[in-house]
């Protein structure tokens, strides 16, 4: 007996839940793409919207009501998420132009409850939910349990792998500078403790570094960081092993996790930073209910770990040029074998890995591969799959997007191919987009510049041809962490964050 195509196996899912909903007096549900900790990279157990859904990109969200539903993408999901998800259950929307806040003001009745988990949701994010709830005369209300997880029989098991040590030789400071650092700051703004809750902050700032999340380097936890730079991280007790506890040091208190809540409970009359752009929703409303001082101000973490320092810069540079030599050997494989039609997408990404492993110093990919062919190739982040897998076949492009995780440096480098002679058309596109590269890459710009205000050079070829692209042009890259790292980016979205010296930024456009 087959198994159900899995893009209508959400049909039976979908109406499972709204049972549950009913059931628990509920008129609808929210599913982000999220896990507690907020970052775009999630463990298996947590890739909910995957699984009700059948769409498996980064970032997204869905609302199920009882009698309609949607799923919303930002533009480089927009031919992915129609491939992936069953029409007859999810309209499909732009996050940009029709963002879930104003959907809900036009599909929700008044006087119903809205569930929502609170782990999954920043305070900012259910804001705007609960705004839209109340526009219409609705509540936004959080779940005890999500019912996603009542739903999901075999749902993976919580990582458990150990944290590991990310030495100074490697970090270029030591934690505890950084963490002397940082609560002098704190100090100075008359904050007793920060809620640390990125996975990359925490790493960064303890120099540790784990493997919770496929490709990215990350030790899932919880941390308060004090104004005497003493920090209390929550994670299980077997991920600590007695060599990372000796590299933590005195300062760093290790704790189960669930002693977090209470932990935040224990600041009543106290102020306390966190983000409401990145920690939990829950958060804050355990803060509230506890009485603490909550100042909602930028993770203290993000600009300093942004700003790379001269051991960091270094690390990029090698690892680059050992990445560089990697991909120039596949290169120089493709224009051997691709013309003769015999190479396919999979096969593709497994010669570009072989190449980067023979490095002896890959510890991993830090995305999985986009390997495209042909219209393949104009999905921004396309996962290539047996059932979805094409011949690269002279006369088409081929994309390919990599990236290698080294204890040293991330990399994150695209390449548009032409297998046999490209078409003029061709020639022209790759110029313009050659052309706005160029210009990116050679801006000189005053110090205070931000991203959104030079991401039109990278256009302007484009935009004076008629053309443009439904993404941004180049995002932060960490050291030996996230391919995806802020706050900093370069795109036509609104940042009030300056580039500043130590800062890798990718140029990606097209």
């Amino acid at each position: 007996m087959t198994s159900p195509d899995p893009t209508r196996r959400s049909a039976g899912r979908v109406a499972a839940l709204r049972v549950l909903l009913t059931e628990n007096g509920f008129q609808g549900f929210v599913v982000p793409r999220a896990d507690e900790h907020q970052g775009e990279y999630v463990p298996p157990h947590a890739e909910r919207l995957a699984w009700l859904t059948g769409f498996t990109g980064s970032a997204g969200m869905a609302i199920v009501l009882g009698q309609k539903a949607a799923i919303f993408v930002d533009g480089r999901y927009t031919l992915q998420v129609g491939d992936q998800i069953d029409p007859a259950v999810f309209e499909v929307r732009h996050i940009t132009d029709e963002p879930a806040a104003a959907w809900l003001r036009g599909s929700l009745s008044g006087g119903g409850r809205l569930g929502y988990d609170p782990w999954l949701h920043t305070a900012e994010g259910a804001a705007r939910l609960r705004a839209a709830c109340e526009a219409v005369g609705a509540e936004l209300a959080p779940v005890t349990e999500n019912p996603v997880d009542r739903l999901w029989e075999d749902r993976p098991s919580r990582p458990d792998a150990p944290f590991e040590i990310h030495p100074p030789e490697l970090a270029g400071e030591t934690s505890a500078d950084k963490r002397a650092a940082l609560a002098n700051r704190l100090a100075g703004r008359g904050v007793e403790a920060a809620v640390l809750t990125l996975p990359d902050s925490i790493a960064w700032l303890l120099n540790i570094r784990g493997r919770d999340v496929p490709r990215t380097p990350f030790p899932l936890s919880f941390a308060i960081l004090r104004n005497d730079a003493t920090v209390a991280l929550f994670a299980p007790a077997g991920k600590v092993d007695a060599a990372l506890a000796r590299h933590l040091g005195d300062g760093v208190a290790v704790e189960p996790p669930d002693a977090f809540e209470a932990a935040l409970g224990g600041f009543a009359g106290r102020k306390v930073l966190a983000d409401p752009a990145s920690a939990a929703d829950r958060i804050f409303r355990v803060l509230d209910e506890a009485g603490a001082l909550v100042e909602r101000g930028a993770d203290p973490c993000q600009l300093p770990k942004a700003c790379k320092n001269a051991v960091e810069l270094e690390g990029a540079r090698n690892a680059h040029r050992r990445d560089g030599a990697a991909l120039t050997r596949f290169l120089a494989w493709l224009a051997r074998e691709a013309p003769g039609g015999s190479v396919d997408e999979i096969a593709a990404a497994d010669r570009l890995e072989r190449c980067r492993r023979e490095t002896n110093l890959l510890r991993d990919l830090s995305f999985d591969t986009i390997s495209g062919a042909g219209p393949n190739g104009a999905i921004v982040h396309y996962r290539v799959t047996p059932e979805t897998n094409r011949k690269l076949e002279p006369g088409a492009l081929y994309l390919v997007d990599s990236g290698g995780q080294y204890a040293d440096g991330t990399t994150d480098v695209t390449r548009t191919v032409a297998i046999g002679p490209p078409t003029a058309a061709m020639r022209r596109h790759f110029t313009l987009v050659l052309k706005g590269h160029i210009a990116l890459a050679t801006a000189r710009f005053p110090a205070g510049t931000t991203g959104s205000q030079i991401d039109a050079l990278a256009r302007m070829a484009l935009w004076a041809d008629g053309l443009d692209y439904d993404h941004g042009t180049g995002h932060g890259v960490g050291s030996y962490l996230s391919v995806h790292e802020g706050p900093q980016r370069i795109s036509k979205l609104p940042n009030s964050i300056a580039l500043k010296p130590g800062m890798i930024v990718s140029n990606e456009p097209g």
